[in-house]
This record gives C-alpha cells, structure tokens and sequence, in this order.
C-alpha cells in the first residue's frame, strides 16, 4: 500500500513538472524566478510546507518531553522576522530586480563579498539539505521499501532523481506549485494524526485544554534561568534573527518571493505565510503532547531519541490510515525543502560563480542544465554518505558548522545597509572565516569559564564579530557608493 501511494505521488508531482514546463515554461527566466509571474497567495502556502521540513515533523513533536512547548517562544519571534524581512530586505531585492540576493554584496562591496556570500550559501544549504534528506530517507526506507528489499543508497538516489525529474526544465516556475501541493498533504497528515492519537485517548472534545494542563507538557513561557537555552528572552530575540538570516538572507527561500510579480504581492506572501508559522508549529507540539499523555496512561516505553518517538509510535499503535499519512507528509515535507534548495544552490552557481546569463539563450540553458545535474549529484553523494555514517554525534557537529555560515551573511548584510563604509573587498572572506571560528573559541571558554552555554543567540555574537572585522579593514566611501541599492544594476534577469 505504501509503495503505490509514493508511486501515485511521484506521478502527481511529474505531471505538474510536465505543465509547468511546457511551451517556453522551461529557460532561466522560469528556473531561476518563475518569470515573476507566481500569485502570491500560491507562494504563501507552499512555503509554510518548505519551512516545516521532514526533520520538523519528526523531531517538533519528539522535543515536548525535554523542553514542553518552549519552542513557541521562538516562533513568536519568528513572525517579527518576517515583518522585518517584508519591509527591510524585500524593497531592496525588488528594487535592484535581483535573481541572487547575492549580487547586492557585489554592489556593495566588490565581487569577492559576493563569492564569499554565495559560497558560505551553497555549502551551509547542500549540508542542511542533505542531512534533511538522509533523515527522512531513513523514515521510507524503514516504512516503504524495507520491505522490497530496496537499500537505503537506493531510496537515496531515487529521491533525488525524482526531484532532478520534475525540476530540471522549469526550476521555480515547478517548485511554487509542487510546494503548494505538498503543503496541503503535509498540514493535513499532521492534524489527521493529532485526531486519531486523540481518539486513542477516548477523551470527549471539550476535555482537550483540561487534558493538556494536567500533562505538564506545555509550559511555554521560560523566564528564570537565564543560562538556560530555552529562556524567552534569548529564544524570541533569536528567533527574530533566525528568520533574517535563513529566510531573508538566504537564496532558497528568497527565490520563491522573487517569484511573485511584484513588491506589494511578494510582501503579502511573507506577512501571510508568517503568521501561519505559529499555528503550524502549535499543531506538531500538541501532536506530542497527545502522544506523551496516552504513553504515559498505557505504561508504553517510548525512545530516549525524541527523533524516534513519532515513526516508533506510528508504527506500533497507531493505523494504517495514520501511517499513511505520516509517510504521506514526510514525503511532501521533504521533497517540498529539496526540491528549492536544489535550485537555489543551482542558481547561486550559476549566476554568483559562473556568470551564466539569466536568458532564454540554448547556450545558457545547457550550461544551467549541467550545473543543475552536477548539483544533484552530489547531493546524492552526499546524502549516501551520510546513510553509512553511524556516529550520530558526527550529524549533529554538521548542523553546528552549518549554523556558523550564516552569522557571517547577517554581518555582511547589516554593515553594508546600516553604515557608509567600505571594506577592502579582498580581505572579506578572511573576516567571514574568521568571525564563525572566533565564536566557536568563545562558545568554548564561555562554558568552561562561566558554565554559560550559547544557544541560538550564537548567531547574534557572530554577525556582530563580522560587523567588527568589516569595520576593521573598511575606509570611509562617499554616501553615493554607499548607498547602491538605490540603483538598479545592469544585466541582470528581469523584465520578462
């Protein structure tokens, strides 16, 4: 049964890659920006499923046994994020008509800052992504194709060559409508199943919040401990910068909103879909707490691996109609966060590196076509690797390093809006190697020294250092240069 249903799916998603593609659907103009035409609302939606990836589904729910619904407190700072990103970040994208947010850097600063951004982008995105998607080939292989005797390197590849399949002529022009399709599967998997863990309980509707206060698992607000990781003030204030740096300062999501037509509807799509962020989330914690509660009263032992606990509890005491829909939304939550970041880093080459002009030319298109199989290439590769790799321990010291790259980006970004000063292009990308390993050596000393353990906020402490050694190695410029983003550029991929 769940073969069919993944095989029905693929096709679901083929056939829209078919239409999207069709006629002159397919150059860059479509890959790299979905020619500026996607509606905005189309965009909203699917991108709620692009920022709840498979590892959300898995791990959101599994996190309310250690932490309760502490994850709230940085969700609601999310949303302040996104008004931050609406109305600061979006005008100067739509204003410099950019395909790489990347190119602002180049303005800004020189064409190294542009490298250096784009580069930190491709390398903190491929890892991410790939890890993402090794978890989540795990989840199929355990519940889909054990079963057919499929290995996991095979569950691997195929996904990617799925993705390469209906991806591969129209790019983002695909993705909005592939992402808004697997949006709705995903939230309603998720809300299918807190029903049914719910109907286990045998507990009347109205009994629900009296239910959930009585666990002890949905304490949100955290205010005493200020070393604690989840305090709110240090988990809403991150939160904001969170969505700076990896909504409004990274390519993959910034491509879907450069798909709308124009500002006014670009900025709708972002206030809509983050304001939906909180709800969501709100879902995948009661899910958790749904399945605590009815562990607890039927003396089930459930994982110390809160990533386990959701596919455990599916497969032994939930149905078929329940594990359907798990499969279901792992699938759509997955393919909906590789899919972009595939094209994203595709993009980020393609126009950051390589120069490849955004145009309807063959020549263009063939030299994109290659980049984008050699990207998913080796994101297979990667994601292989990391299937064969049984230190857990080493997965999560690749999330740490992701999470450096971006502190670098969000000091980039800050120093170049909010100052005139120029730094010497060449000596960039030493300060934004430096600036992540200088955090990593105080991260370090701070625990050992004062016990204090750095959490989200690590992200602060390292744009700030970035900001410090532009600073350092910075003349003063006229506010004409300064301000460039005042200026549309030449040449690049707009007006179609």
């Amino acid at each position: 049964m769940y073969l069919i249903l993944v095989i029905a799916y693929i096709v679901v998603l083929l056939l829209i890659g078919r239409i999207t593609s069709s006629g002159r659907n397919k150059g860059n103009a479509s890959f790299f920006v979905g020619d500026r035409k996607s509606p905005w609302f189309v965009v909203a939606f699917g991108m709620i499923g692009a920022s709840v990836s498979g590892i959300s589904v898995v791990s959101v729910p599994g996190m309310v046994g250690n932490a309760g619904w502490s994850y709230l407190q940085t969700c609601m700072g999310f949303f302040f994020g996104y008004v931050a990103v609406a109305y600061i970040l979006l005008p100067l994208y739509y204003k410099l008509n950019l395909v790489s947010i990347y190119e602002y850097l180049n303005q800004r600063y020189g064409i190294k800052s542009r490298q250096t951004g784009s580069i930190m982008f491709v390398v903190a995105k491929m890892v991410s992504s790939a890890t993402k998607l090794y978890v989540v080939v795990i989840v199929l292989q355990q519940f889909v194709f054990k079963d057919y005797g499929i290995p996991f390197w095979g569950v691997a590849v195929g996904s990617v060559f799925v993705i390469w399949l209906y991806t591969r002529k129209a790019g983002m022009k695909t993705i909005v409508w592939t992402d808004f399709l697997q949006t709705f599967f995903l939230l309603a998997a998720v809300i299918i199943m807190c029903i049914e863990v719910y109907g286990l309980l045998d507990e009347p509707w109205n009994n629900v919040y009296g239910l959930l206060s009585d666990s002890g698992h949905t304490k949100v607000f955290f205010f005493d401990d200020w070393s604690s990781t989840r305090n709110f003030f240090k988990q809403f204030v991150s939160g904001i910068f969170i969505v700076v740096v990896m909504t409004g300062l990274d390519q993959d999501m910034m491509q879907k909103n450069l798909t709308c037509k124009n500002l006014a509807e670009s900025r709708k799509n972002m206030l809509s879909y983050g304001m939906a962020f909180l709800p969501v989330n709100l879902v995948l914690l009661l899910l958790g707490s749904l399945i605590l509660i009815y562990s607890a009263r039927e003396g089930i032992a459930l994982p110390q691996r809160p990533d386990e606990i959701l596919p455990l509890f599916v497969a032994s005491e939930m149905s078929a109609l329940a594990g359907v829909c798990f499969v279901l939304g792992i699938i759509a939550a997955t393919f909906s966060s590789a899919d972009s970041a595939l094209t994203s880093i595709t993009t980020a080459i393609s126009v950051d590196l390589l120069k490849i002009k955004c145009d309807d030319s063959v020549s263009s298109r063939k030299s994109r076509s290659y980049v984008y199989l050699s990207v998913c290439l080796v994101f297979a590769l990667m994601v292989v690797i990391f299937g064969y790799t049984e230190n857990n321990s080493i997965i999560d010291t690749i999330y740490t390093i992701v999470g450096y790259a971006y502190g670098p980006l969000l000091g980039l970004f800050t120093f170049g809006l909010c100052t005139k000063r120029m730094p010497k292009d060449a000596l960039v990308p030493v300060v934004a190697l430096a600036s992540p390993l200088l955090c990593y050596v105080i991260n370090i000393l701070s625990l050992r020294f004062f016990e204090y353990r750095f959490g989200y906020e690590l992200l602060l402490l390292n744009g700030f250092l970035t900001c410090i050694g532009l600073y350092l190695i910075s003349i003063h410029r006229s506010s004409e240069k300064a301000n460039c983003h005042l200026k549309k550029p030449k040449n690049i991929c707009h007006e179609y």
